[in-house]
C-alpha cells in the first residue's frame, strides 16, 4: 500500500491505477483514510506551493477505493479535483471492473450535480454507454452534451453530428427543460447552421418529432427562463413554421404569450393573433381576452398595434363592438396619453353601437376616469354621460421625513464585540454599525485584552495575518506599515486593529505610521480617506501602548452627528481617568458635534469650559462660534459636465491635524481630480459621517463621481444620494447639482436613488426646485443628461404623488430646451423632449398648475402629430385651464 501512496504523491496516475488493480476490495477500502489525509494536506497548502500533479492520481485512487457509488461520485466531482483532473479515459478504465449497476448509479449521481460542478460530459456519457442505463436528462448532462457537440464545429457539420446521436430525441427534450441557457447560450448562434435551423431541418425531415418539438417550444416560451432564452426558442418556433391549423389550436397559448412573455415573444404572438383575427379565425371574445392583457403592457408599440387591429375588426364586424370596446377602454389607463387618445378615438368612432348594450356602455364609461383630464370631457360627450366633477383641491404627497436612528450603546461583553466584528468582516455594514463596533473594540481592549483576544479567536482564526509566516501572501508589517500603497479602508483598518491586538504588527511599525502619516496626494477627494487612515493608525498605536477607555468620536445618530452633551461627558470621563485624548479621535469628534441647535450648543459650551482642560476649551470655542460656514463656490465647465469649485473653509484650518485641514482646502476642477483613483464609491457613506453637518463640502467632492454616472454610464455612483439628502447642513448648489446628475444616470438603480434623494429634500423643505430645474436644463442642453433618462426619473417621482414638486422642477428646466428648439429647429436635446413635455403636462393637470411657460406656444404651434407637438399642445391647454380649487 505504501507503493500506491508513493505513486499518488508523485503524481504517477498510470502507475497508481495499475497498483490498485492488484489489490482486493478490502485492501482498497483500507487505503481510503490515507488518501483523505493526502487530500487534506494538499488543501492546507497555499496555491503557490500546491503540487497540481498529485490531483489526477489522487482522483483515480479515490474513485477506485470507494465501494459506494455516492462516495465515489462525490470524490470524482470534488471542487478541488477540478483544478487538474485525471484524463476521462483513465477514469473510465479505472472503473471498468465495477458492475454495470454501480457504474449507472455513479453516472446518475454525477449528472445530478449542478452545472457549476463542471463534471466532464465524456465521463458521464462513457459511464452511461458502458452501463446501458437510460440517459439522465439533467441540466449538467444536457449542458455538457451541448458543449461537447459545440466543440466539434468546423470539423463536422452540426446536422451530421446530431443525426449520429443515438439519444437525440431524449437530449433535445432535455434542452427544453433546462432551467437556464446562460451556460450555453453563446453556442447556439444565429442563421444557417445554427442549432435552431438544424433542429428545424431535422424536424421537417422526420428525424425529430415536429409536433412534439413545436409543443415543447411553445411550452418553454410560456414558462419563460433566463432574460435571453427567447433568443433561442423564438427563432426555432419561427423556423418550425406552424401551419394555420396549428396556430388555431394554440390560441390560448398565443394569448398568454401576448399578455406576459418577453417583448419579442409577445410581439410574435400578437402577429399570429392578428392574422387569425383578420382571417376570421378568432371570435370577438377571444380577441377581447387577448387585448385586455396586451393593452396593459408598457411597450407602446405593442399597444398601438393592438389598437390598430381592434379598429380593423370593429370596422368589419359591428356586432363585436360591445366586447371589443370594453377591451379598448383598458387603454384609458395607459401612462402614454397618445395611447389614451388613440383608444378614445376608437370609442368615439364606434360609440353609437353601444346604445343598446347598457352593460358594455357602463363598463366603458367607468373607465373614463382613468383618462387624462383633457380627454375626459371628450369621452363623456362621446358616451352621452355627465362629465365627472372637477378635481378636488390638490394635495401633494411626499414621503415622511426620515428620522435618524440613535446608536445603541457599545457592546457590553467581549463575546458581543466578537460577533459584531465577525459580521463586519463577513458582510460589511453601514457607518453606524462600524463606529459602534469600533467603540466596543476600543473599550474592551482597555478593560481586558486577554479576554477580548479569547472571544475573538474563532472570528480571526482564518484571517491571513493569523497564518504561519511561511503560508502568508504578505508580510503584516509591510502590508499595514507606512509604506503601503493606498490608504486604509474600513475593512483594512479593522484588520489592522485586530492584528495589533494579537501582536502581529510590531510597535515600531505602528509608531512609524503615526509619525509619518499617509502618503501625500493632491486630489481633494483623498482627504476623507486620509482622515480615516489617520484615525486607524492612532487607535492601533494606542491599543498597543496606551489603551483608551472609549472613543470620543462615536456618533450619537446614524447620520454621524454627535450630541454636544455626550461629547462633554466623554471628555469628563477622560479627565477623571487621567487619559490622554487622541488628536485624530478628538478632531473627528469636533467635526461631528452638532452645532445647528444653537441653544443646546451654547449650553454644552458652558459645561465644556468648566472641565478646565485644553480639549474642553477647544470644544467650547467651536460650539460658541456658530453654525458651520459654507465655502464660496464657482461653476466651471468641463466638456459636457458642469462642476463646482469651492474656496477655503477657515473653520477647518484652525486647531486641526494636517489630515483634517485638507477637508477645508479649496477644490478645483482638473483632469487629475476627475480621474483620481482615490474616489472610490465604497467610501461615500463614510464621507458624510466625517462631516455630517457640512453637506456641501461633501457634495462638491462627490460631484465628479455623480457626473460619471450620467456622462460615462458608471454604475452605483448615485447610491449615496439618499444619504446626502438626509445629511445636515445647507442643501446648496453642489447638492442640487449632484441630484441633477443622478436623475440622468445611466442605470435604473442610480436614477431611483436620485429620485429618493429628491423626494427626501422636498419632504424636508430643502429642495430648491427652481435651481434643480435650471441645472437640469443646462445639463440636458450640454448633453451630460439625456432627456429620456430624466423623463423616466421624473415619471417615477411623479407616480409617488409629488406632481407639484416635479412640475415646479420641469417648469424651470423646459424653457431652456424649448428656447433651443425655437432657435435651432432640432437639436440634440430635442430627442426625448416630447416625453418630458408629456410628464410636465400630466403633473400640471393633476396639480392644477396654470400660467405661461416661455417658448411653449411656439412648440405647440408646430405642425403635425409628433409626440413633441402633441404634448406641447396638451401642456399649453392644461396651463390655460382654470386654477385648481
Amino acid at each position: 500500500m505504501s507503493a500506491v501512496l508513493e505513486a499518488v504523491r508523485a503524481g504517477r496516475t498510470g502507475e497508481t491505477e495499475l497498483l490498485l488493480r492488484k489489490l482486493t476490495g478490502a485492501e482498497r477500502r483500507a487505503l481510503l483514510p490515507e488518501l483523505q489525509k493526502v487530500r487534506k494536506e494538499i488543501r492546507a497548502t497555499s496555491w503557490e506551493e500546491r503540487d497540481a500533479r498529485v490531483y489526477p492520481a489522487l482522483q483515480v485512487a479515490g474513485a477506485m477505493c470507494h465501494s459506494g457509488a455516492a462516495a465515489a461520485a462525490a470524490w470524482i466531482a470534488g471542487a478541488d479535483m477540478r483544478w487538474r483532473r485525471a484524463p476521462v479515459e483513465t477514469l473510465l478504465k479505472a472503473l471498468a471492473d465495477r458492475d454495470t449497476g454501480w457504474q449507472a448509479d455513479v453516472a446518475r449521481r454525477l449528472a445530478a450535480r449542478p452545472v457549476s460542478a463542471d463534471v466532464p460530459f465524456e465521463l458521464m456519457a462513457g459511464l452511461v454507454r458502458r452501463s446501458g442505463c437510460e440517459v439522465p436528462v439533467t441540466d449538467a448532462y444536457v449542458v455538457g452534451w451541448v458543449r461537447h457537440v459545440g466543440h466539434t464545429w468546423g470539423r463536422v457539420p452540426l446536422v451530421d453530428r446530431l443525426r449520429a446521436e443515438p439519444d437525440l430525441r431524449v437530449l433535445v427534450r432535455g434542452l427544453f427543460e433546462l432551467s437556464d441557457l446562460a451556460e450555453v447560450r453563446w453556442l447556439f448562434g444565429d442563421g444557417p447552421g445554427s442549432w435552431q435551423s438544424t433542429l428545424a431541418e431535422l424536424a421537417h425531415a422526420g428525424t425529430l418529432d415536429r409536433a412534439a418539438l413545436l409543443d415543447a417550444c411553445v411550452a418553454r416560451l410560456l414558462r419563460g427562463g433566463g432574460p435571453t432564452d427567447h433568443r433561442v426558442f423564438l427563432p426555432l418556433l419561427v423556423q418550425l413554421a406552424p401551419t394555420r391549423d396549428e396556430e388555431r389550436e394554440r390560441v390560448a397559448d398565443w394569448t398568454a404569450l401576448a399578455r406576459d412573455a418577453a417583448s419579442p415573444v409577445a410581439g410574435h404572438a400578437q402577429k399570429v393573433l392578428a392574422a387569425l383575427a383578420l382571417d376570421g379565425d378568432l371570435t370577438p371574445r377571444q380577441l377581447a381576452e387577448a387585448s385586455e392583457g396586451l393593452l396593459f403592457r408598457a411597450e407602446k408599440k405593442l399597444v398601438r398595434a393592438q389598437l390598430v387591429l381592434l379598429g380593423k375588426v370593429l370596422a368589419r364586424d359591428a356586432s363585436a363592438a360591445p366586447l371589443l370596446l370594453s377591451a379598448v377602454a383598458q387603454a384609458f389607463g395607459h401612462e402614454d396619453t397618445q395611447v389614451q387618445e388613440r383608444a378614445l378615438k376608437l370609442v368615439e368612432r364606434h360609440a353609437g353601437r353601444l346604445v343598446d348594450d347598457l352593460a358594455a356602455r357602463s363598463e366603458v364609461a367607468d373607465a373614463v376616469g382613468r383618462l387624462s383630464p383633457a380627454l375626459r370631457v371628450r369621452a363623456a360627450g362621446a358616451l352621452g354621460v355627465v362629465p365627472a366633477p372637477g378635481p378636488e383641491a390638490y394635495e401633494e404627497v411626499l414621503p415622511p421625513v426620515p428620522e435618524p436612528l440613535r446608536l445603541a450603546p457599545a457592546p457590553e461583553s467581549a463575546e458581543e464585540v466578537a460577533e459584531e466584528v465577525g459580521a463586519l468582516l463577513a458582510a460589511g455594514g453601514d457607518v453606524a454599525a462600524f463606529e459602534r463596533t469600533l467603540d466596543g473594540l476600543v473599550r474592551h481592549a482597555h478593560r481586558d485584552q486577554d479576554a477580548l483576544r479569547e472571544a475573538l479567536e474563532p472570528t480571526v482564526a482564518g484571517r491571513w495575518w493569523r497564518q504561519p509566516e511561511a503560508h502568508r501572501r504578505w508580510d503584516a508589517d509591510e502590508y499595514f506599515g507606512p509604506t503601503r500603497r493606498g490608504l486604509l479602508d474600513p475593512e483594512d483598518g479593522l484588520e489592522l486593529l485586530l492584528a495589533t491586538l494579537y501582536g502581529v504588527v510590531s510597535t515600531a511599525t505602528l509608531l512609524a505610521a503615526v509619525q509619518r502619516g499617509p502618503a501625500d496626494h493632491q486630489c481633494p477627494r483623498h482627504g476623507f480617506s486620509r482622515v480615516l487612515d489617520v484615525r486607524f493608525r492612532e487607535l492601533a498605536y494606542r491599543i498597543r501602548t496606551d489603551p483608551q477607555p472609549l472613543l470620543l468620536a462615536t456618533p450619537t445618530w446614524s447620520t454621524g452627528l454627535l450630541e454636544p452633551d455626550e461629547l462633554v461627558d466623554r471628555l469628563d470621563t477622560c479627565r477623571r481617568l487621567g487619559t490622554r485624548v487622541g488628536d485624530a479621535d478628538f478632531a473627528q469628534a469636533l467635526l461631528r458635534v452638532r452645532r445647528e441647535d444653537r441653544a443646546a450648543a451654547l449650553a454644552a459650551a458652558g459645561r465644556a469650559r468648566g472641565l478646565g482642560t485644553p480639549e474642553g476649551e477647544r470644544l467650547a470655542r467651536r460650539l460658541s462660534a456658530g453654525g458651520p460656514a459654507l465655502p464660496t463656490c464657482d461653476r466651471r465647465a468641463s466638456g459636457p459636465r458642469i462642476l463646482v469649485e469651492s474656496g477655503e473653509v477657515l473653520d477647518l484650518q484652525q486647531d486641526f491635524p494636517e489630515a483634517f485641514r485638507r477637508l477645508g482646502r479649496p477644490v478645483t476642477v482638473s483632469e487629475r481630480f476627475r480621474y483620481c483613483y482615490h474616489g472610490g464609491r465604497e467610501d461615500h457613506a463614510t464621507w458624510l459621517a466625517t462631516l455630517p453637518e457640512q453637506r456641501e463640502l461633501v457634495a462638491v467632492r462627490l460631484m465628479p463621481d455623480l457626473a460619471e454616472a450620467a456622462v460615462d454610464d458608471q454604475r452605483g455612483m448615485a447610491a449615496v444620494l439618499p444619504l446626502l439628502a438626509e445629511a445636515g447642513g445647507t442643501a446648496g448648489e453642489s447638492t442640487h447639482l449632484c441630484v441633477a446628475y443622478g436623475l440622468g444616470a445611466r442605470h435604473p438603480e442610480d436614477r431611483l436613488a436620485a429620485v429618493d434623494a429628491l423626494l427626501v429634500l422636498a419632504a424636508r423643505g430643502q429642495l430648491d426646485a427652481e435651481r434643480l430645474g435650471a441645472d437640469l436644463g443646462q445639463l440636458v442642453r450640454r448633453g451630460a443628461v439625456k432627456p429620456l433618462r430624466l423623463a423616466e426619473s421624473a415619471r417615477t417621482a411623479a407616480a409617488t404623488g409629488a406632481n407639484a414638486t416635479i412640475w415646479e422642477m420641469l417648469r424651470h428646466a423646459l424653457p431652456v430646451l424649448l428656447a433651443d428648439l425655437a432657435t435651432a429647429g432640432t437639436s440634440g436635446s430635442a430627442r426625448g423632449l416630447g416625453e418630458l413635455l408629456s410628464i410636465a403636462a400630466e403633473c400640471a393637470e393633476r396639480s392644477g398648475a396654470h400660467g405661461d411657460l416661455p417658448h411653449l406656444s411656439r412648440a405647440a404651434a408646430r405642425r403635425g402629430s409628433s409626440r413633441l407637438a402633441v404634448q406641447a399642445r396638451r401642456l399649453r391647454d392644461a396651463l390655460a385651464g382654470p386654477m385648481a380649487a
